[in-house]
């Protein structure tokens, strides 16, 4: 598996926008890629050889989860974080960010709805008594005022949720796909995503150093 997902990285992060809900031919997939149907069946097939997908009748069938599911797996094979979140929808994005903490052993929730009043969190991950609360942007362009305005909607998101989870400490962060650094903003981390796994790793040493809600 690591061998084909290294050799054939490119071709299948171009592939990822065509593996959707369903059944398509390697004709269809090249079609969105712009590469010829006989590098796209090699794709397909090749990822059939891994278990990702089935084919059926001449067709290539996928379920929700299987482009997410590629995406990791070129992660963990050392995919560029940029171009597979690039083509990755916000609900992918979203679940990339999800499975980044799953896989670093916190409880996760997705969309976790606070009531009275009504407010959304795209990702909660929960570990060693400490709530991360991301709120993951997927823009193509960031101004600071749009990001002090996104900022202050996830404290007072987390600011809710801390109000209705007793005991809880909770941490916002902001999760971008194409900013460059690590910013801060009223102590509000703001990570992009190819950095978010260093900032979960050092979070715990450094809490001091960002805001952090509790009841």
């Amino acid at each position: 598996m690591k061998r084909f997902l290294i050799k054939n990285a490119d071709a299948i992060i171009d592939s990822l926008p065509g593996i959707i809900s369903g059944g398509i031919s390697a004709k269809d997939l090249s079609v969105v890629t712009g590469s010829d149907p006989s590098t796209s069946e090699r794709i397909l097939d090749g990822l059939l050889a891994v278990g990702i997908g089935q084919r059926r009748d001449g067709l290539y069938f996928f379920e929700d989860g299987d482009r997410l599911k590629t995406a990791i797996e070129l992660l963990k094979n050392g995919g560029q974080f940029d171009r597979i979140s690039e083509v990755l929808g916000w609900k992918d994005f979203e679940g990339l960010v999800a499975e980044i903490l799953f896989d670093m052993s916190f409880a996760v929730m997705r969309n976790l709805i606070l009531t009275k009043p009504r407010m959304e969190i795209d990702v909660v991950g929960v570990r060693l008594g400490v709530a991360m609360l991301v709120d993951c942007k997927h823009w193509k362009r960031y101004s600071r005022s749009a990001l002090t305005t996104a900022v202050d909607k996830q404290i007072a998101r987390t600011r809710h949720y801390v109000a209705q989870t007793s005991g809880s400490v909770a941490v916002p962060v902001i999760v971008t796909l194409y900013q460059d650094e690590m910013d801060f903003i009223d102590r509000v981390p703001i990570v992009p995503i190819s950095k978010f796994s260093s900032f979960v790793d050092d979070l715990y040493g450094c809490l001091d150093d960002v805001r952090t809600i509790e009841a």
